[in-house]
């Protein structure tokens, strides 16, 4: 690994944590620029503000980003954490060992998932705290879905509950990590909490439609039209207040790195990756994968494929054509792994037109109907299925035992 981050200066006395990390105050670094960077997806990763990194780039709204380029990362004030690697260590091992986000952690070190760890390389541990501004109209739930904490956890480290009124240009300390300065030792991922929903609410917008407010925030339609007394037909106006749930789904333990969590579709998988979500699919088997999003699916997971080069990558795991024959797959995303199954055969849309509308052909004989594909360009004509824990089919509302069994071999559940 070569480790280019963070010149280090500094060091806190606070000394060595579990024999193999140190604290520093972080520094000002660089960040090479990836396919798909903005400004803005970069001050997300590395959780600090839009404003300071263009600032820090001399850079305005008009600015162009080349991939390859390199610029500069400011320092946030925080204090961070360098860890030794030990035999045997993987990034996803330190993550969930320091209790950190995965892509964070990657992105923090300037790596990726096939970046190859040696005995003796230092690895950055993200701050365990950063102060957050508030910004205009941000809530505690808003802040805490930005830095991906439990809503509860956030309140309760500023000394707050839910009748505590925030405002613009307030100061409100925000928990990164499972360790912090004082602790002794890492937080590991437990199985002993179970999900557990809050609620906060939305103000309806002009032009809002029930259904883009449930995508919104990961939730199905149904749930949204249940917590506010609704139905389909039920008038929205703006300035409505909704009350919307927030599933908090715990990280579960898994039998080791290659296997995923075992998480039920109906009561945490569906939260963890909701309508939106773009992830990585892992074949177990031959550890080949390739990126998808889930457009729609309230059964199991429908999900298309990014690119064309996407497409072709899964095509090959199943033997260089579609199928609908089921693998156990890990579903990788927002630093969690997700045991799954997967088809790859495309069904129910046509990639030629535009998705959600009548269309008078679709792909696997599905014939006229709506139009289930989103993502154009991709090389397939409408959605293939990742199924979870307890998913079922669409067409009978049944569980196929093929892709429960998939799942289990994917969770290391026997």
């Amino acid at each position: 690994m070569n480790f280019k981050k963070l010149l280090v200066s500094g060091a806190l006395s606070a000394g060595i944590l579990a024999g193999s990390v140190s604290f520093v105050y972080a520094q000002a670094t660089t960040y090479k620029v990836q396919p798909g960077d903005s400004f803005w997806t970069i001050s997300q990763k590395y959780n600090i503000s839009i404003s300071s990194l263009m600032k820090a780039n001399n850079a305005t709204e008009n600015t162009v980003l080349y991939v390859g380029q390199s610029i500069i990362i400011p320092a946030d004030g925080s204090v961070q954490a360098v860890y030794t690697v030990q035999k045997g260590d993987t990034y996803w091992k330190i993550s969930q060992k320091y209790g950190v986000d995965l892509q964070r952690l990657l992105a923090v070190n300037n790596a990726t998932g096939t970046t190859s760890l040696n005995i003796g390389d230092k690895v950055v541990i993200p701050a365990a705290e950063i102060i957050h501004t508030v910004k205009a109209n941000e809530t505690f739930w808003i802040i805490s879905q930005k830095y991906n904490v439990d809503i509860n956890k956030l309140m309760s480290y500023n000394g707050a509950d839910e009748k505590t009124i925030i405002y613009a240009g307030q100061k409100i300390k925000v928990p990164l990590s499972g360790t912090s300065q004082g602790s002794s030792a890492p937080t590991q991922p437990s199985t002993s909490i179970k999900p557990y929903v809050t609620y906060t609410s939305y103000t309806v917008q002009k032009g809002d439609i029930l259904w883009d407010i449930a995508n919104k925030f990961g939730i199905p339609l149904n749930e949204l039209l249940a917590a506010n007394n609704m139905t389909e037909s039920t008038p929205l106006n703006a300035g409505d207040k909704l009350k919307i749930p927030v599933h908090h789904v715990p990280i579960k333990n898994t039998p080791g790195e290659k296997y995923g969590e075992y998480l039920d579709w109906w009561t945490e998988a569906q939260y963890v990756i909701p309508v939106g979500s773009k992830f990585e699919v892992v074949d177990f088997y031959t550890g080949k994968s390739f990126f998808a999003k889930r457009t729609t699916g309230a059964n199991h997971a429908d999900v298309e494929t990014l690119t064309v080069q996407d497409t072709a990558k899964m095509k090959e795991i199943w033997g260089g054509k579609f199928s609908w024959a089921s693998r156990p797959v890990i579903i990788k995303y927002n630093g969690r792994k997700i045991a799954a199954s997967a088809s790859s055969m495309p069904h129910a849309g046509n990639d030629a037109a535009a998705g959600g509308v009548y269309v008078s052909w679709r792909s696997g004989d599905y014939g006229a109907g709506y139009n289930f594909d989103w993502i154009k360009g991709n090389g397939i004509d409408g959605v293939f299925d990742i199924h979870f824990l307890n998913s079922t089919k669409h067409k009978d509302g049944k569980i196929d035992s093929g892709h429960q069994a998939n799942v289990k071999i994917a969770a290391g559940v026997k």
